[in-house]
């Protein structure tokens, strides 16, 4: 990881192996607002960065070197060598290479885990853009207000606390639709310690996705995608209708193929790096519609 001192900014060089767009747009996260090409506002950990790419360099504006080493290394994974993973995962499987080929500059974004959850939960049965926009109302209401980037303000995400003994009925109100109640009791449980993503680190990955399935509505997918998400678990390997497609049409004969065998075949072919490999297939598959007949 090479990066500089540039007028307040931090300015950095990923030779490819970070593109602000493929990381942010995969699916994977959902605090986030594109103002140009290359060009985003994220919203973690109580701060709003401006991130955007010119003359070969990403750059991170308006950002101290204390706060780009503290945050947002960790957050983007800046200090993994991406290209090691996509030699490894490239010599696996010829229709991974051709995943890693298309878009070649996702990572995996490391979130805070109650956001990350809270996140999650909204996504179930929901479109990218519904998503980011109950994100959204529920940090405008339930937030701190940030400061405000070419008159559009941003707010960070509610802590538990905040949220802690709000109904259900009332989520609804920043359009959860059905998922007030699943937020509700996530707060809950999260507050009252029944879930403390700080015990996990002697849990195996199966005891963890146990642990997130006890919080209502709370399935395999989205306990998978808080544990490759926000816990570092890259053994992980959320299976929703676009990988079990992918799966099922490259590696199954395009037989229909239940969740745990997938499971089982991921890990078994793809091992420490299921996580990452699930990026890249999901993303081909979203893009080229691969499975449902309308492959572009």
């Amino acid at each position: 990881m090479n990066y500089k001192l540039n007028n307040g900014n931090i300015c950095l060089n990923m030779d490819g192996d970070f593109i602000i767009s493929q990381t942010l747009e995969c699916g994977q996260c959902f605090n986030f607002n594109k103002i140009g090409e290359e060009n985003y506002i994220v919203t973690a950990f109580g701060r709003a960065l401006h991130i955007y790419s010119t003359d070969g360099s990403i750059v991170f504006e308006d950002t101290t070197q204390e706060e780009f080493e503290k945050i947002w290394v960790d957050y983007f994974d800046l200090n993994r060598d991406y290209g090691k993973i996509k030699d490894l995962l490239s010599a696996k499987d010829e229709t991974l290479k051709k995943a890693l080929e298309y878009a070649p500059g996702i990572r995996i974004i490391n979130q805070d885990f109650f956001q990350c959850l809270i996140s999650f939960i909204i996504s179930q049965n929901n479109r990218i853009p519904m998503i980011k926009k109950v994100v959204s109302n529920l940090s405008k209401k339930y937030g701190e207000y940030i400061k405000t980037v070419e008159g559009e303000d941003y707010f960070s995400f509610p802590t538990p606390e905040k949220l802690y003994g709000i109904s259900g009925n009332e989520l609804m109100e920043c359009k959860t639709g059905f998922r007030g109640k699943y937020i509700a009791d996530a707060v809950t449980k999260y507050v009252d310690g029944t879930l403390n993503h700080k015990n996990f680190n002697n849990l195996t990955t199966k005891e963890v996705q146990a642990l997130l399935m006890g919080i209502h509505g709370v399935g395999p997918k989205v306990a998978d995608c808080v544990m490759l998400f926000s816990l570092k678990r890259s053994d992980a390997f959320p299976a929703d209708v676009w990988v079990k497609r992918i799966m099922s049409y490259f590696y199954f004969d395009q037989k229909d193929t239940p969740i745990k065998d997938i499971h089982s075949f991921a890990y078994e072919k793809f091992g420490e790096y299921s996580g990452f490999a699930q990026q890249y297939l999901f993303n081909y598959a979203r893009q080229f519609k691969i499975g449902t007949g309308k492959d572009a």
